[in-house]
């Protein structure tokens, strides 16, 4: 194992939001965890190459995106804390439809799904984690897509703005969240503006 305690501890805090971990289950995978870095603009995941490992977040921002003739569609973003992974390829062993990439130099901690899918037939805990992960990427995919589908660009950013979600507004460039709210970058812009003049 190449980590260190501080960065598998916190793994262990946000893998216990789903369910509990006795120190007999954390330790199955513990031989399975490394850190690694990765440069902005790297990729943590290539369209067309297969999922083969699930990440946590310890530093840095990534983008997640589908391409469509040429064009970049954003779909999501991962910070610090956040488990990453182009689940749907690792689950279905078929090559990933996203790409992930990173929008600033950071570091993660990772285990190879391969791994976590032995833990889950050794093992209820992890069996049960595996679960609650899949039904909170259900909720996620759901909700994204209702986003897209039912919401006006306007209602789109406005919830965006009271969302839970600040660290996109902080801390990613203009043009990709334009891109991940379905908009163009001066789209955007009017619609600011414009709630803005009506505060």
């Amino acid at each position: 194992m190449n980590t260190n305690d501080n960065s598998s501890s916190l793994l262990r805090f946000h893998i216990e939001k789903f369910c509990k971990l006795t120190d007999a289950d954390w330790e199955l995978l513990l031989p399975h965890l490394e850190i690694k870095a990765i440069r902005k603009n790297e990729l943590f995941i290539a369209e067309g190459k297969q999922g083969r490992e699930v990440a946590f977040v310890i530093e840095g921002m990534f983008r997640q995106y589908y391409t469509k003739d040429g064009e970049e569609k954003t779909t999501y973003f991962f910070f610090e804390n956040h488990l990453m992974s182009a689940y749907l390829s690792c689950i279905t062993g078929k090559p990933s439809l996203v790409s992930i990439e990173a929008l600033s130099n950071a570091s993660y901690i990772s285990f190879s799904y391969k791994a976590m899918q032995e833990l889950f037939e050794q093992n209820m805990a992890w069996q049960k984690f595996g679960r609650l992960l899949a039904e909170y990427l259900a909720i996620g995919l759901e909700e994204r897509m209702v986003s897209l589908l039912l919401q006006s660009p306007e209602e789109r950013y406005v919830d965006l703005l009271n969302s839970n979600k600040k660290k996109i507004i902080e801390r990613i460039p203009q043009h990709f969240i334009a891109n991940y709210l379905g908009i163009t970058p001066v789209s955007m812009s009017r619609i600011r503006n414009r709630l803005l003049k009506n505060k």
